[in-house]
């Protein structure tokens, strides 16, 4: 199976502008052979909390029929990070496009303090995925709850994806962790993070891959968009530039 991250620019609030982006993706992603590609958080959007609430919305949003229609006409499986409202508040989610299937969504459960005043926590969501439920989502903060992978690892993940939106400073933190992660329950590990101003910050890049011994198998820089496709075969990884 080939699993593809993307590593984008997004454009603050406008999920027209940054679908037609997603879409550009994941013609690459597919060119490339992959058969499921991870965005980062919040990548239809922006990461950008304070305007949660105003583009919160359901993943069965019409606006996201065309990652529907992409799913089951092109046979691949799409994540985007979506602002989601719910009855208990507005969750930090990615839907999931499946081939056929309805749509999936994963909410983050371990929220970071600073995203409590606009955000809840995603309580009762499933992050396993792919064929035979195998491959664990992660969104952000949660790879610093080690709960969080250690569950992942119990309920039989085989690969690990976290979906972030990181500073400058917080990617090179995310590094060490997530090569941990690899290494400790000897599963790949795949970043996806995005590149300039969110929120208050400016995303620091690098979205990466570490292989089951933890070891670095790809990477991005972190001032250029593109994605990395990982063969969980042979654990090679392929580069690709927007």
């Amino acid at each position: 199976m080939k699993l593809c991250i993307a590593q984008t620019r997004p454009a603050k609030g406008d999920m027209p502008q940054n679908t037609v982006a997603h879409i550009r993706f994941i013609d690459l992603a597919i060119a490339n052979g992959a058969d499921l590609i991870i965005f980062p958080e919040l990548s239809i959007t922006g990461y950008e909390p304070e305007l949660a609430a105003e583009l919160a919305t359901t993943p069965e949003d019409s606006r996201f029929d065309i990652f529907q229609q992409i799913s089951d006409t092109r046979q691949v499986t799409i994540g985007i990070g979506v602002p989601t409202r719910t009855e208990q508040g507005i969750c930090i989610g990615l839907v999931i496009f499946q081939p056929g299937q309805p749509r999936h969504l994963y909410s983050k459960k371990y929220l970071h303090p600073d995203e409590e005043p606009f955000f809840v926590s995603g309580e009762t969501t499933t992050g396993l995925i792919g064929g035979n439920a195998s491959i664990a989502l992660a969104i952000c903060y949660e790879i610093s709850v080690p709960e969080h992978s250690e569950n992942a690892h119990k309920q039989g993940a085989g690969v690990y994806i976290a979906s972030v939106a990181k500073s400058v400073a917080g990617v090179e933190k995310a590094v060490d962790t997530l090569s941990h992660i690899a290494s400790r329950y000897s599963m790949p590990v795949l970043m996806a993070n995005c590149i300039g101003p969110c929120d208050n910050f400016e995303a620091g890049g690098k979205s990466a891959v570490w292989n089951s011994k933890g070891e670095l198998a790809g990477q991005l820089s972190d001032t250029h968009e593109g994605i990395l496709v990982f063969d969980t075969e042979t654990q090679l990884v392929i580069p690709g530039r927007v």
